[in-house]
């Protein structure tokens, strides 16, 4: 395995404060496209036994389209190694699943994830969208105002308790929930992680600490088979799933299904607020708002990474790979491969093609896409409707993570003229 003095780290989640770390990213790229990288003992998480990082656009494609080569069931999905115990929990979830298993599960939730349920949802969203901004607009101090608080944590929360039919008062329980499994490598971020009998930290998605979240799934599904409604959560609690597989999709649409918007709006609009030009073309209608929000998506990937294990001895851009090693691919690397997109670090609200894999390929490509995409335009256009043109007010920061794209303090001049 090649150790060479010349490979960037770009494993420590506490390195993704600073930003995405993209000049890392183009030296893998050209020089070590699937680069051996070590994992280390990081703030009381144990060391792990390291993992091939792929960041060329081409082999991150091949590794999340070849399931048979690269497979989700063996490790699951998460760069660190589950505790062995938990796996066996863990695989009962989509995403830790390969076909054809997976695919019988992916298809009785798209029956409930249908594209004309979510558009339904587009005027509520519009209506929220509005309100939002409205109300960060005049609460602002001093004429600006933080919209990761004030905004886009809610709206992204609020929009899929709608599409899932949670009751209002349980509301807040999700955005806890999320918090806890995808910040815990943020200090600033999560709850003080909970220790093991050994004295180090329990994964936040094992079993022993989602019994909460389960136990409210389960509660949640008996009231929408008395109380049927139009929702994903009736879909779901009528579609003949086994009580787990229940859980594990109230989890992963919970957890996944917040915070693939709840990143990626701040992230589209601290973007828009480093190129005004651009803002203008969007806000002018120069460019189809459809495929702005694309490029957003492709310079704020939502996700950073995934995780595959290797199932057979091969090569992958002429690097032998053992069955077992652990194979990463870089989600933000492969969105700003030169050899796929013209000038990548330029933001062009214009751009197509845009391959970019912000919502992954292959057969786990993002369910919710739709849903995040279809929020992500409403916001944008009421942004460009009532408010001035994006610009930083102070600092934004970013969460400490070397899995979410994460945006948690988002300054933004809210007051003005609109843009």
């Amino acid at each position: 395995m090649d150790h060479a003095a010349d490979i960037p780290d770009v494993f420590d989640p506490r390195v993704y404060a600073a930003g995405v770390p993209h000049e890392r990213y183009r030296l893998l790229r050209d020089r070590h496209p699937v680069a051996w990288q070590p994992e280390p003992e990081i703030a009381g998480w144990p060391a792990g036994p390291g993992f091939w990082a792929v960041t060329r656009h081409a082999g991150v494609v091949r590794v999340l389209r070849d399931h048979r080569t690269y497979s989700s069931w063996l490790g699951a999905t998460q760069i660190r190694d589950p505790d062995p115990a938990d796996l066996p929990f863990l695989r009962r979830t989509m995403l830790n699943q390969d076909p054809p298993e997976h695919g019988r599960l992916r298809r009785l939730v798209a029956r409930a994830f249908t594209p004309a349920r979510v558009d339904a949802f587009a005027g509520r969203v519009r209506e929220r969208a509005r309100t939002l901004l409205a109300t960060a607009r005049d609460t602002a101090e001093d004429g600006a105002a933080d919209l990761v608080r004030t905004v886009t944590d809610e709206y992204a929360l609020l929009n899929l308790t709608d599409l899932l039919g949670i009751p209002p008062a349980d509301r807040a329980l999700l955005l806890e929930w999320t918090v806890r499994v995808i910040g815990y490598q943020d200090p600033d971020d999560a709850p003080a992680p909970l220790l093991g009998p050994d004295g180090t930290p329990l994964n936040p998605r094992s079993p022993a600490l989602l019994g909460e979240m389960f136990a409210y799934a389960r509660e949640l599904a008996a009231h929408k088979r008395d109380h049927p409604g139009d929702d994903v959560m009736t879909a779901l609690a009528t579609a003949g799933l086994d009580p787990a597989e229940l859980e594990m999709f109230f989890f992963l649409l919970t957890v996944a299904g917040n915070d693939t918007v709840r990143s990626a709006a701040p992230g589209g609009l601290l973007a828009l607020a480093g190129a005004p030009d651009e803002y203008r073309r969007l806000a002018a209608g120069d460019v189809p708002v459809e495929r702005a929000v694309d490029e957003l998506l492709r310079v704020h990937p939502p996700v950073l990474s995934f995780r595959r294990t290797a199932a057979t001895d091969h090569e992958l851009a002429g690097q032998p790979l053992r069955a077992g090693d652990k194979v990463v691919v870089l989600h933000a690397s492969a969105n700003h491969d030169e050899r796929v997109f013209t000038d990548p670090g330029r933001l062009d609200l214009g751009r197509t093609p845009n391959p970019h894999v912000s919502f992954g390929d292959g057969p786990h490509v993002c369910l919710g896409a739709h849903f995040a995409r279809l929020q992500l335009r409403i916001l944008y256009e009421e942004w460009c409707a009532a408010m001035p043109v994006p610009e930083l007010a102070g600092p934004p920061k970013r969460l400490v993570s070397n899995f979410i794209n994460g945006i948690t303090r988002l300054p933004l001049r809210v007051s003005g003229p609109a843009g």
